[in-house]
């Protein structure tokens, strides 16, 4: 991260940290919700919480999403002259005979078999497509916030948290351990937070998912609401999610 960027992300977050009511005047990690409440309650968080709108957490394994660097099959059986083996560009689109590119990334198979039916549809009669998915592309998580090295990972095998972070070149100085952030996409696309103490020798062991993103504050968490606002434009293909029934990438 370099010094202006920092400089900024710090400024704005003590801004929004000035503009919160915390209880007992101390810090504390919010509870789910916590973003969407008005301002004006006792607990009174920034209005900016409530437009980055976490869900609560939850476990559960959303639907698989193709990414780039995905290899699938594409099988047409009513016209076999057309199966395709082929790989997620880094773009995110594949290309198919006679009806060109498509966006493959951030789609799942049903999703992209429905569009290529769509698309063969005029070309052929009563067209059938099968998407199968013939090997997944490397693990990514997003690391980023006080660490050395922060940037898109990927990761070797199944990895926790800490690992992610020492991927990344490890914790700055400044870095906030009890209060590190995990980011995930959840059911239906929502977008999820929860804390991560990775203080002492009880850090907690938390396994990361594909396109995880792992934030490390300066100060509190409150820190990830200024985060998202400044990297919409600039989080890779496949970091996604919805966010009041709008789909939307960061």
């Amino acid at each position: 991260m370099s010094l202006d960027r920092r400089a900024l992300l710090l400024a704005l977050a003590g801004s929004t940290l000035s503009a919160c009511g915390m209880a007992g005047g101390g810090s504390r990690f919010p509870r789910p919700g916590d973003w969407r409440r008005d301002a004006t309650t006792p607990e009174g968080y920034s209005p900016g919480f409530r437009d980055i709108d976490f869900a609560d957490w939850s476990d559960a394994e959303p639907e698989y999403l193709l990414y780039p660097g995905d290899q699938i099959d594409v099988r047409t059986p009513t016209a076999p002259e057309l199966n395709q083996s082929l790989t997620v560009g880094p773009d995110g689109r594949v290309t198919m005979p006679l009806v060109g590119q498509f966006m493959a990334a951030d789609r799942t198979l049903h999703e992209l078999e429905a569009e290529l039916v769509a698309a063969y549809t005029p070309i052929l009669r009563r067209p059938e497509v099968e998407v199968v998915l013939r090997q997944a592309g490397p693990l990514k998580v997003w690391v980023d916030g006080e660490v050395r090295n922060p940037g898109v990972y990927d990761m070797p095998g199944d990895i926790d948290v800490h690992q992610a972070v020492i991927l990344a070149g490890g914790f700055l100085p400044s870095a906030r351990r009890d209060e590190v952030g995990l980011i995930r996409r959840g059911p239906g696309g929502s977008r999820m937070m929860r804390r991560v103490d990775l203080s002492g020798r009880d850090r907690q062991h938390v396994a990361v998912r594909r396109m995880d993103v792992v934030y490390v504050p300066r100060t509190t968490l409150a820190e990830v609401a200024v985060f998202f606002s400044q990297i919409r434009e600039a989080m890779p293909i496949g970091f996604n999610y919805t966010i009041g029934g709008q789909y939307q990438q960061f």
